[in-house]
Parts: structure tokens; C-alpha cells; sequence
């Protein structure tokens, strides 16, 4: 798990060292470890702290408040066991956003990790349930935000259109931002104004290294049927449609932020000379349902990154 690039994590800081592994654990791992995902996708601190995953890293119950409480994207959601039976409690905000979570979390109103419990606050891939983790958005509720949009790169843009869409591949759900991160502009507001480009940057649901923004048509998809969420670090979530996939029809527009910058895509209508062809797209990256391509491995990408990268950036541990 040593991230992009092929890094050695053991040359990585301790604080990312802990906060990759726990990633790993709580949103992918945690079956094989023998871990249960309860209500609202939490587990026992102490349980996880037994597992081998922790154990052979040596993480203690400090380090791990320590991460839950700094995480710079609010990747963690920790809780005292017995506040579970509230109603509220399985939909807690995150620390830096709940200032009582966060004084409780540096405080340790117990010393004794059997007492918390803890979650990711979204991007499994095993299965869980959404009760309690993630909150839905819908027209009626009046939660839709102004802005939905997913981050990429030009290479994978282009295998991203010749699929037909966004793909959830092996996660459970596509990725988005409600927002752009700090330093990025967009070329063309959502209403007209200014208002996109002086927002306050967003943490979660993009990485800043993205060189292609592709903003979503939210109310076209919800009210075509497609399903939203919006997790506790404010990351937009969708299965898409049945298969797994929200298609390119609901992709508003797509900007290239590299090289000046330009709109490579309005109004979901595929770039001239572009087709969909998704039996060569398997045989390049992957079939639909995320196993190995034709090609041999994860798209001819070097490793894990290609076929993710190309449907669902933030499959990324740091996302």
C-alpha cells in the first residue's frame, strides 16, 4: 500500500504510514481481517487495533486518535461506543467540523480504546451499509449542491469516454467533490457569476494533482433515477445506474486545467471524432466489473493505478 508511484511506505512519515494502513483496514480490508462493519460502518478500536494490519506496524490507541483527529481530509469518523445508541450518533460530523469530537478525541475521555469505536467515512469497497453513513441527496430534501464534480487526467479521460462514463469499478461508490481543492479555478462558473472561482476550497473528493475537472449534471441524474449520498467529509457519492456507471449524457462539461486550460466537453455530448467502445476499452484497461483486462494486469498503467485511475480516481488510498 505504498501509494502512487511505487513509494516504499516505510520511507513515508509515521503519521502517513498509520493513516494509509487504517485507510486500508476500515475501507477495504476489514472482512480479511476479520472485522464486522456495524451500524453507520463502525468497528471497536480495540478490535482493530488486534488485527494484524495494526499490529504489525506496532500503531497504539494515541497514534490512532492522534490521525482520526488531524486527518487533513477528514478521512475518520471516531466515537465513544455508548453514544451509538443515540439517534444521532451514527451521522456524528467529523472532528474538525464537531469541535466537542474534537476536544473529546485529544482529550481521551477514556484512556481505554474499548470504549470508541471508529469508521471511514467513505470509500469502501467491501460491502456496508449506507444506514447511518452516508446521507442521501435528493431534490425533495433541498440538498442538492451547485457543484458535483470528479477529477482526473487527460489519458484517463479518454479511456473514461470510450467506457461510456464514470465507473464505480471495484468501490462501492464514484467519487465527487462539491467543490475544487485550494489553488484551482474553474474556466466557466456554474451560474454565470463568479461565485464557483471565490468559493472556499473544498478537502475531500479530489486530488489536487486532477488536470481534467468534470462537472456532473446532478438534478439530470437524480431525476433520471440515479442515486446520491453525500458522506460526513462531504465527499458526493453515486453507484450510478444498474450497471455501475453514470454515463458521459450527464457530464455538464469538462475542463482541462494543464496548458492554459480549455472546455474539452458541454452538455454531454461526446467530443467530435470520440466513440464509445467498450469491448476495446476491457481489452485495455478492464472489464466492467473491475477484474483484470485482456492486456494482462491493471491496464498497461504500471500497476494498480491504470484501470482505477481511468473510472474513479479517488479509489486512491489519500482520495
Amino acid at each position: 500500500r505504498g501509494g502512487r508511484g511505487g513509494r516504499n511506505p516505510k520511507d513515508l512519515p509515521r503519521e502517513q504510514q498509520v493513516s494509509r494502513k487504517v485507510s486500508w483496514l476500515l475501507r477495504h480490508g476489514a472482512q480479511q481481517e476479520g472485522l464486522v462493519l456495524g451500524k453507520g460502518g463502525y468497528v471497536n478500536v480495540q478490535d482493530a487495533l488486534n488485527t494484524r494490519a495494526l499490529t504489525q506496524l506496532k500503531i497504539t490507541f494515541a497514534e490512532l486518535r492522534d490521525v482520526v483527529a488531524s486527518n487533513d481530509k477528514q478521512r475518520f469518523s471516531m466515537i465513544l461506543a455508548s453514544s451509538l445508541s443515540s439517534s444521532s450518533a451514527a451521522t456524528t460530523p467529523p472532528p474538525e467540523s464537531n469541535p466537542s469530537a474534537f476536544a473529546a478525541l485529544q482529550e481521551a475521555i477514556s484512556e481505554y480504546p474499548i470504549d470508541y469505536l471508529i469508521r471511514a467515512n467513505q470509500g469502501h469497497s467491501i460491502k456496508v451499509d449506507t444506514d447511518g453513513l452516508l446521507k442521501p441527496i435528493t431534490i425533495e430534501d433541498g440538498n442538492v449542491p451547485e457543484t458535483v464534480v470528479h477529477g482526473t487526467d487527460e489519458p484517463a479521460f479518454r479511456l473514461i469516454l470510450k467506457s461510456g462514463g464514470l465507473r464505480k469499478m471495484g468501490r462501492n461508490h464514484i467519487h465527487f467533490a462539491s467543490g475544487l481543492p485550494s489553488g484551482f479555478r474553474s474556466l466557466i462558473s456554474t451560474d454565470g457569476t463568479a461565485d464557483e472561482k471565490e468559493a472556499p476550497p473544498v478537502i475531500s473528493g479530489m486530488r489536487k494533482s486532477s488536470t481534467v475537472l468534470i462537472y456532473v449534471d446532478i438534478r439530470a441524474a437524480l431525476e433520471a433515477g440515479i442515486k446520491f449520498f453525500v458522506s460526513d467529509n462531504g465527499v458526493i457519492l453515486t453507484e450510478g445506474n444498474e450497471a455501475g456507471f453514470l454515463s458521459y449524457e450527464f457530464f455538464r462539461r469538462v475542463e482541462k486545467r494543464s496548458k492554459g486550460g480549455n472546455v474539452l466537453m458541454e452538455g454531454g455530448i461526446l467530443p467530435e471524432g470520440v466513440v464509445v467502445n467498450v469491448e476495446e476499452w476491457e481489452q485495455e484497461v478492464g472489464s466492467v466489473d473491475g477484474k483484470r483486462g485482456k492486456k494482462g494486469g491493471r491496464g498497461g498503467r504500471g500497476g494498480r493505478g491504470g484501470k482505477v485511475r481511468a473510472n474513479d480516481d479517488s479509489r486512491d488510498l489519500l482520495a
